[in-house]
């Protein structure tokens, strides 16, 4: 039975051979501390490492918690993310312009329990074109729409308050 949690196999064989760009990923918009994560500062931070099945094949996936990324830039996370916080959506981006949008309490591992990862290796090797060099992992959904290949930005943007 396949399982769409990943894409990778659907690369073509003659692509997976070529390795990603430098990774940098950049944390931007409604946050106290703008950030670009170069592939080292990803390496120093702590890792997860998480498993999806893809075509029957257990893949396993490593690298940095999205909740923990959006606390480095100061997004309220863990017993912060409450009241108006919870009004904030993360649009993740790919280089080749495709988005991704999540409310920001289904990223934080406290209040929701998933580990959606920023990963940069699968199966102990590095991320090679078109997967990476960094990808959103979003391991519990049923399909890998959500699983952003070639992540580049992480966009966090807080609701505006309706009139009252």
């Amino acid at each position: 039975m396949a399982c769409w949690h990943s894409v990778l196999a659907q690369t073509p064989a003659t692509d997976a051979s070529r390795p990603a760009t430098s990774a940098a990923l950049a944390i931007v918009g409604d946050v106290a501390t703008p950030l670009t994560l170069s592939a080292a500062d990803l390496k120093a931070m702590p890792r997860t490492r998480v498993e999806q099945i893809d075509h029957e094949v257990k893949r396993i996936h490593e690298g940095v918690l999205v909740s923990a990324i959006l606390e480095r830039a100061g997004v309220p996370v863990g017993a912060g993310l409450r009241g108006e916080a919870l009004t904030t959506v993360v649009v993740a981006h790919a280089t080749d312009n495709y988005r991704v949008a999540f409310s920001l309490g289904e990223l934080d591992q406290g209040l929701a329990r998933r580990d959606i990862i920023v990963a940069d290796t699968t199966d102990g090797a590095a991320l090679a074109e078109p997967q990476g060099p960094l990808r959103l992992v979003v391991p519990k959904d049923s399909r890998g729409a959500r699983s952003v290949r070639m992540l580049v930005r992480l966009e966090v943007v807080r609701l505006a308050t309706p009139p009252r």
